[in-house]
């Protein structure tokens, strides 16, 4: 369920798709995922060519084709690709080895195979390492309205690079509600319904020379199957909005090794308030969970993320409590677990004692 801003909150903003929305409800914890479905060759071009030092020499009217993943689930092609022709890829590269091939066929053949990739409509062809473009398919690519693009990289740098490029624009997003910290080399999102003191928290653990990613909103990107890196959105940056301050520019207060442009998502630590009616801590927990602490995963973007339940009270230091959260995670990830240490020494205690 959405959560309304508080009255001291106007300035911040709801996310969705990159714009800010003032005086709009919080976005939910489990925001709804979403991801780039498709991309024009425009898009492309301009995103990549001052880093590939593109030309766009052909075809110029072709820069609305698009990409889209999905249209490749179901058979072989790949994104991109060397130059195929059985198979053939959405982004044609095409290097030295693919222009001699060209130049060893006869003029009926080559005409034929240049046609053939044409007519698959790609969304563009690259000639590598600024190459002399032929003419027929400089030809064929304006009549087809094919985008033609050269650069001086080599088809294998091309490729590297391109395949990185549109794998972090076409990944599935999301944003959360939150605020995103790296603590002791570890990315921790901390999460709470409004009230909870998560900025208070935050500005704390800045203080003890950890480092802000982003406050409210962070965007989280998967880009590897279990790796899911998290940005601030850039009306965003350096911003952390504190009860009673307003807005607090981290940088500019703390310097500028205090923030950090993102981080990989590692850990979730979720603050949960003891109420008057929930009694005291000794009774919001089991005894298993005394032992082992609140302990549990968060699926984000369909991935296990480890969360850690820690009880907000009066009188509890907070910033203590995460430091040690996240050395105790970094010590179960290594395989080291005081609790169950704890239980095996009590297990072979109970193991040397008489039976009477």
């Amino acid at each position: 369920m959405s959560r309304r801003l508080p009255r001291k909150a106007h300035i911040r903003a709801s996310w969705h798709n990159g714009r800010a929305v003032a005086d709009a409800p919080y976005l939910p914890c489990d925001a709804k995922d979403f991801a780039l479905e498709r991309i024009s060759a425009r898009q492309l071009y301009d995103g990549v060519h001052e880093r590939m030092g593109l030309r766009w020499v052909s075809g110029m009217r072709g820069e609305s084709r698009v990409l889209e993943p999905s249209a490749t689930k179901a058979r072989r092609p790949s994104l991109i690709g060397y130059l195929n022709i059985i198979y053939p890829n959405k982004i044609q590269i095409i290097g030295t080895e693919e222009l001699n091939f060209l130049d060893g066929l006869d003029s009926r053949q080559r005409w034929e195979v240049i046609h053939k990739v044409a007519a698959y409509q790609p969304v563009a062809l690259i000639v590598t390492k600024d190459q002399p473009v032929p003419a027929d398919l400089r030809e064929v690519a304006e009549e087809t309205n094919t985008p033609l693009w050269i650069s001086p990289q080599r088809g294998h740098e091309l490729l590297t690079y391109l395949q990185y490029h549109l794998a972090r624009m076409l990944a599935a997003k999301t944003t959360l509600h939150g605020v995103f910290l790296e603590v002791f080399s570890i990315g921790v999102l901390i999460t709470g319904e409004a009230g909870s003191g998560k900025s208070e928290l935050a500005l704390e653990l800045i203080s003890r020379g950890h480092r802000l990613v982003a406050d409210d909103a962070t965007e989280f990107t998967l880009i590897a199957p279990d790796v899911i890196d998290g940005t601030c959105p850039e009306l965003l940056q350096d911003l952390l909005e504190v009860r009673g301050l307003g807005v607090l520019n981290v940088r500019e207060m703390f310097g500028h090794m205090s923030v950090k442009p993102s981080k990989y998502l590692r850990l979730v630590v979720h603050l949960k308030p003891i109420r008057d009616g929930d009694g005291n801590l000794d009774n919001t927990s089991d005894a298993l969970t005394r032992l082992t602490g609140d302990i549990g995963h968060r699926q984000v973007l369909d991935v296990p993320v480890p969360m850690i339940t820690i009880p907000v009270a009066s009188g509890r230091n907070i910033a203590v409590l995460v430091e040690a959260a996240v050395r105790s995670h970094a010590l179960k990830s290594k395989g080291i677990d005081a609790a169950q240490t704890f239980i095996d020494r009590q297990a072979h205690q109970l193991r040397r004692l008489p039976p009477w």
